[in-house]
């Protein structure tokens, strides 16, 4: 798969899912990141992207992300850039700010009452004063702090292309700010950055031309999007298909496609729940820029018929992805790929390969 003239090995993409690890709440990257990404690489993921890393300090999701608002943080990330590519994979970022779902508690499954509500003190902005259930009422942005936020995820994309990162994803999905300017279920504003479709735009925009111009023409810009809210009153497949228009217009190359998340929602799951999406982003831009499938792709049949079908240009796999670092490898064992010269195995591990 190329990508501004960057070319992945194979069409899996490991999508970013937070791990919660950083322990001193400042945002570097620790060694538990560095073995969990390392390990995918060599599993033969094709790109990774790593976790929401926030852009702010108050844009984390909970104290314990990542971050890169602070210059102090591209030294840690350079880490994690060396040991993807050293496994042979694409290394990619996804720079987000959490909006009114920000500071809430690290996830501990097991933990009574654990991710319940926003952090006392913590300080949450969006685009109105809309409160997610349960969450704490975050302060309407002012144009001001719109302009800061902007520059932000510009200085954390130049931070980002400091490390190495060769693919810079911007969260545009489940909930967080991005998607919180598109969906009129969270924007109710009466300036130019509310109201119709193209005045909740302008904040996304705005974002995607000015990380364009901060990480140059050689760097991938993909964009993670929640296609619909599964909502009546929220943002539709329809209209998600039209602004990826409009995004590939301002510089985006791949477009990540999501859903859910901004609302509590009745959401259809089950395999492959989110590819019928992707489809429809992908017929809307007719090869302007590539896309990127997910939701419950749990078998190499499945990911290829998605492929072969023209769902979509790639296919991301998570939850599988945690569960079995080395997926790739077994999935083109799974396709018939010859282990010596059809999938990315280690050499330390060809061995294993003989049956």
């Amino acid at each position: 798969m190329t990508m501004r003239g960057i070319t992945a090995r194979n069409r899996l993409w490991l999508p970013p899912m937070c791990m919660y690890c950083v322990e001193a709440a400042d945002g570097v990257p620790t060694d538990w990141h560095a073995v969990h990404y390392a390990t995918r690489a060599q599993g033969g993921f094709g790109t990774i992207i790593v976790e929401a890393t926030a852009v702010t300090p108050e844009g984390r999701l909970s104290p314990m992300d990542l971050g890169l608002w602070e210059d102090a943080q591209v030294e840690g990330h350079r880490r994690l850039v060396e040991a993807i590519r050293a496994g042979g994979s694409i290394p990619g970022i996804q720079l987000g700010h959490g909006g009114r779902k920000s500071g809430t508690p690290p996830m501990r499954p097991r933990v009574p009452g654990a991710r319940q509500g926003t952090l006392e003190g913590w300080e949450l902005w969006a685009p109105s004063p809309v409160a997610f259930p349960g969450h704490a009422v975050p302060t309407e942005l002012d144009v001001a702090g719109i302009d800061r936020l902007v520059e932000a995820f510009a200085a954390a994309a130049r931070r980002a292309v400091e490390a190495g990162y060769e693919v810079i994803e911007l969260h545009g999905a489940h909930g967080y700010l991005i998607h919180e300017f598109l969906s009129p279920l969270s924007n109710r504003r009466g300036d130019g950055y509310g109201g119709d479709a193209q005045g909740r735009r302008r904040f996304p925009l705005r974002v995607v031309e000015a990380v364009r111009e901060a990480i140059g023409e050689g760097t991938v810009l993909d964009i993670r999007l929640s296609a619909t809210d599964w909502d009546e009153a929220g943002l539709s497949g329809q209209e998600t298909a039209e602004f990826a228009q409009e995004l590939v217009g301002a510089g985006v190359d791949v477009l990540h496609i999501s859903s859910g998340g901004n609302v509590p929602a009745d959401i259809p799951v089950g395999p492959g729940y989110q590819l019928g999406l992707a489809a429809q982003v992908r017929q809307a831009v007719a090869g302007g820029a590539q896309v990127v499938g997910v939701g419950l792709i749990e078998d190499a049949s499945q990911a290829e018929q998605a492929l072969a079908t023209g769902q979509a240009d790639a296919i991301a796999v998570g939850r599988a992805a945690l569960r079995d670092p080395y997926l790739p490898l077994r999935w083109a064992a799974d396709l018939g790929a010859k282990a010596w010269d059809e999938a990315p195995w280690p050499i330390q591990y060809w061995r294993a390969t003989w049956r």
